[in-house]
Formats: structure tokens, C-alpha cells, sequence
């Protein structure tokens, strides 16, 4: 279908929980289809619709996993039940996160081992997994974005003061930023 823009950190909708899909038709499938059209050429593991100006609840994936989970799907309307989440010092090598709604920076998060994922494919019907290791930090990063949140607000103390001087730097933290996949040079240099 087509590449959309990705929204940087400042725009409205990334900071604003996204509405409930009420309807399962073609505007939605269309939509779904320029989420992985665009999550494709960013190079991205996950795409939330509200990195593309949409503030419904729906994000893309695609991760190969050892769970039984389809290695590339679509959650529309999604309910996560996670693990308890460890309260130690994120590890910096180990447990990294990088955003395409903040493109170019990577900073360590802790998450949650596990998430059992509940909700909807594009079509209506009922989909529900469960997902370990990175495939769980991903549905996290993803549903994260439906309410409203970035990895980089969830950070501790130590990354968080990093954080916010590289925003600054970037002038990030305003409406209308956003870059193109596939036509922008590539922030992650995939």
C-alpha cells in the first residue's frame, strides 16, 4: 500500500492513549497494510499506529520466537498480562531498547519476562499468545505506545538524565517531527 511518515517523540498523539478499533473493515485493513509497509522499511521490529499519526489501538510485529507465535502478525485492541518486572539496574549491554519514534538512541529498560498477549487479528477474530524473552519486551514496547508511552519515559534515573540531554540536543519534545522510512537516511543504519 504505503510508506507513512514515523512521529517523533513531541507529537500529541504519541503522548495520548489511543481510542478502541470499533470497526473490522477495509479503512482498517488498509491501515494495517501501510503499518507493516511502513515497519518494513523502517527496519522495525514493531509498529504502533500512533508512530504513524493514528491514535488507535493497534501495533505490527515481526520477530522470529520460540513461543509458537506467528514470527509476524498484527494486534488490533490488544490486553497484556505480564510478569512481575525485576526492580535491579537495567543491563547495558544486554537489555537495550531503541524507538523509531525516537530514532537513533538506544538506552536500557527493564521488562517483563513474559506477556501473554490477548486481542484481535485484522479481520475481528479472537488471537491470543504468549511471549518470553525479547519477543515479551517487544509486545511491551508496542501496547506501551497504545497508552501513550515511550520506552524512554519508563527509564530510571541514571538513563533518563542521558535521555533528556539528547532530546534537548535534538530538539525533540515538539509537534510535527517525523522522518520517512525508505526515504530518510536511516536513523539505526540498517
Amino acid at each position: 500500500m504505503s510508506i507513512r511518515p514515523v512521529t517523533i517523540y513531541g507529537e500529541p498523539v504519541l503522548h495520548t492513549r489511543a481510542q478502541e478499533v470499533t470497526e473490522f473493515n477495509d479503512e482498517l485493513r488498509e491501515l494495517i497494510s501501510d503499518m507493516y509497509d511502513t515497519m518494513d522499511a523502517a527496519h522495525g521490529v514493531g509498529l504502533a499506529a500512533p508512530q504513524i499519526g493514528v491514535g488507535l489501538r493497534i501495533f505490527t510485529y515481526e520477530y522470529e520466537n520460540e513461543d509458537g507465535a506467528p514470527p509476524r502478525g498484527v494486534v488490533v485492541n490488544p490486553r497484556l498480562t505480564l510478569s512481575k518486572v525485576s526492580q535491579s539496574n537495567p543491563d547495558p549491554d544486554e537489555e537495550i531498547e531503541g524507538c523509531l519514534s525516537a530514532p537513533a538512541l538506544n538506552f536500557p529498560l527493564k521488562r517483563a519476562e513474559f506477556a501473554r498477549v490477548e486481542g484481535f487479528d485484522g479481520d475481528g477474530n479472537a488471537i491470543s499468545f504468549d511471549a518470553t524473552g525479547w519477543f515479551a519486551r517487544v509486545m511491551q514496547h508496542e501496547y506501551d505506545h497504545l497508552d501513550g508511552y515511550l520506552y524512554v519515559d519508563k527509564l530510571n534515573e541514571k538513563w533518563a538524565r542521558r535521555w533528556k540531554k539528547a532530546k534537548k540536543s535534538l530538539g525533540w519534545g515538539v509537534p510535527n517531527l517525523t522522518w520517512m522510512p525508505g526515504t530518510d537516511e536511516d536513523p539505526f543504519g540498517h
